[in-house]
């Protein structure tokens, strides 16, 4: 499995950011990190964390899913009581974020964030709206295509997978330069999602199982 390099040149802002010269590791012992890492999430996880529908007073536009799947280790065990932590765009393309100024509509019933723990089989499950395509200014009628931001938490704030969930089908793959940053097509395909029957919900959410491996899901570049 291949992760996405540091620099990857038609990824502009990996440009900025890759590291110009070899990573040095800093000397520091376990009580230091844990000092200095950032802590997220002061309150307790709650009942509707993991459904970003029901989070404010009315239902958010947009069509409605249900995101499931396992976290596994390498060799396929589940991970159990892993904090899984999502972000997205809302139904029109745009984050509830004052630094996102696409001029699409905010939903003021969608915050585009949630969280949850994987169970004893080591599964997840959000209950969302499948986010919208948006500019993004990297290059001429640049466009990301429909995804959902993950994060999984290991047994420290050290330990961490940050990725990207896509959707089946979306034609904007190959003009997307963070989904081709991932060198292998095999590997690309490990971030899309597939729809799901038995996850769809009659008359209400359409389903996608997306498992996310420790070692073999490709990291975000």
């Amino acid at each position: 499995m291949t992760h996405p390099p540091y620099l990857h040149p038609g990824y502009r802002s990996t440009v900025l950011r890759a590291p110009s010269q070899d990573l040095l590791m800093p000397k520091l012992g376990p009580d230091s990190v844990e000092l200095t890492s950032p802590v997220f999430g002061h309150q307790e996880l709650g009942l509707r964390d993991h459904d970003l529908t029901v989070q404010h007073a009315g239902e958010p536009l947009g069509e409605r899913i249900v995101v499931t799947g396992r976290v596994l280790d390498g060799a396929g065990r589940p991970v159990r009581g892993a904090l899984v932590e999502v972000w997205q765009a809302n139904a029109s393309g745009r984050y509830h974020h004052l630094g996102d100024l696409h001029p699409a509509p905010l939903d003021p019933n969608f915050t585009g964030a949630g969280r949850c723990l994987t169970d004893g089989d080591g599964r997840y499950r959000f209950v969302t709206i499948k986010p919208g395509a948006y500019p993004w200014g990297n290059h001429h009628n640049a466009w990301r295509p429909a995804h959902i931001h993950f994060s999984v938490f290991g047994t420290a704030f050290t330990q961490r997978l940050v990725t990207q969930m896509y959707f089946p089908g979306d034609p904007l793959f190959a003009y997307d330069p963070i989904f081709q940053s991932i060198p292998d097509e095999r590997d690309r395909e490990k971030l899309v999602s597939r729809f799901d029957m038995d996850t769809t919900t009659p008359e209400w959410a359409l389903g996608y199982q997306w498992d996310i491996v420790l070692d073999d899901t490709p990291m975000e570049a």
